[in-house]
């Protein structure tokens, strides 16, 4: 598969540069969101973090970033063009979230190259999909912006990121926008067939953060670490008479050569999908991220359903229920519930309004694993958001 998969690539790229140049201009096209929630959180907690702390009150939270697109469409059909997206955001983080190349035509599909997302996260869809636009994201590391529940803010949850117990979106061992190749098969009657290979981590999951480079300044060693992710997926998405049905699942895994005994290659799958007929739009999924001994094993599923009322209004409710399993006996748990309503008030212009309760415990911690064993982290938000997309 992987040799398949470099000399596919290698082909698209010989043909492509072989071929004339165009003399059309290139589109330089940019876009972007702007999203700021506004709300009112009431906090109970009994980790020892957070003994004397108050967290009630009124907050904010953003989420901003810039997208900038060029592209240019060549005589010979093929388009190049690049993704930059640049955090919006003065937060102290990073200011580039994704980069990458990216070459497409109707025959050839898509090929992407650079720091961004593997094939299996771009595909799922679930719960979140059938939700209305500009809530919070109970799926995602963000609910800790209101709501202090994991432990890098004195929580009790191990927030891995991309992981399955806080998450549809999910990446092996949680790695995040390393350097991939990502190739996208044309859709055939709506089914689409996407494949990634990366070849070493970035960050996800500590215990099983690879001592390889990621980025452009060093070569990487096979025998070391955690190298060659490999992800797949399946997509269909197709309408019959008034009914829109979308599916996907997907499958991935990376080389263990960390050496820690009782370790072995880790792994992490999951399936959803979405329903959608006289306004209403129904979507679920489950996934699994099987660690491999690197770190706890973790599932997770969601719920969602919407439904678009005649006119600006659309209303909807979602649920996420998430797990970790250190395998030896301790066990940690997430749930989320949230129910909102949204109006259009233009082109690009939605508002929000929201209540949500979310809720992280840990049941027993007998090896220490989670650090806060038979604690709670428990919040009520009820908020509101304007959500600018351009």
């Amino acid at each position: 598969m992987k040799k398949h998969l470099l000399s596919t690539s290698a082909i698209a790229l010989g043909v492509a540069m072989s071929a004339p140049a165009s003399a059309q201009d290139w589109n330089m096209d940019w876009g972007g969101f702007h999203n700021t929630h506004v709300g009112y959180v009431s906090v109970d907690s009994n980790t020892a973090a957070h003994v004397g702390a108050d967290w009630d009150g009124v907050d904010t939270f953003t989420n901003a970033e810039i997208h900038f697109t060029p592209s240019v469409k060549l005589d010979n059909g093929l388009t190049f063009g690049v993704n930059v997206q640049y955090e919006s955001k003065n937060t102290g983080g990073a200011i580039v979230d994704e980069s990458f190349m990216f070459i497409e035509s109707d025959t050839l599909g898509r090929i992407q190259l650079g720091n961004e997302n593997s094939a299996g996260y771009l595909m799922m869809v679930g719960g979140a999909d059938a939700q209305v636009g500009g809530v919070f994201g109970i799926n995602s590391a963000s609910i800790s912006g209101f709501i202090p529940i994991s432990t890098g803010v004195g929580g009790n949850l191990p927030w891995n990121f991309r992981q399955s117990a806080i998450s549809q979106w999910t990446e092996v061992l949680g790695n995040n926008d390393v350097p991939r190749i990502t190739y996208f098969t044309p859709s055939f009657n709506g089914l689409t067939l996407g494949v990634s290979y990366a070849a070493t981590v970035n960050g996800g999951l500590s215990a099983a953060n690879s001592p390889n480079n990621a980025g452009n300044n060093a070569g990487v060693n096979r025998n070391i670490g955690v190298t060659d992710i490999w992800d797949i997926a399946l997509g269909y998405e197709q309408s019959f008479n008034g009914v829109d049905v979308a599916f996907a699942a997907r499958y991935g895994t990376a080389e263990n050569n960390t050496g820690a005994p009782g370790t072995n290659d880790p792994e992490v799958w999951g399936v959803g999908g979405t329903l959608g007929v006289a306004g209403w739009i129904i979507g679920a999924h489950y996934g699994e991220n099987d660690n491999g001994g690197l770190a706890p094993d973790q599932e997770g599923w969601s719920l969602g359903v919407g439904y678009d009322i005649a006119g600006p209004w659309s209303v909807g409710f979602d649920t996420f229920q998430g797990e970790w399993d250190d395998n030896a006996g301790g066990e940690a748990e997430y749930e989320a519930y949230q129910l909102a309503a949204s109006r259009s008030l233009g082109k690009g212009v939605r508002w929000t309004i929201y209540a949500l309760y979310a809720e992280g415990s840990i049941n027993g911690d007998p090896a220490g694993t989670f650090g806060n064993a038979n604690t709670e982290v428990e919040g009520t938000l009820i908020g509101t958001s304007v959500n600018l997309s351009f």
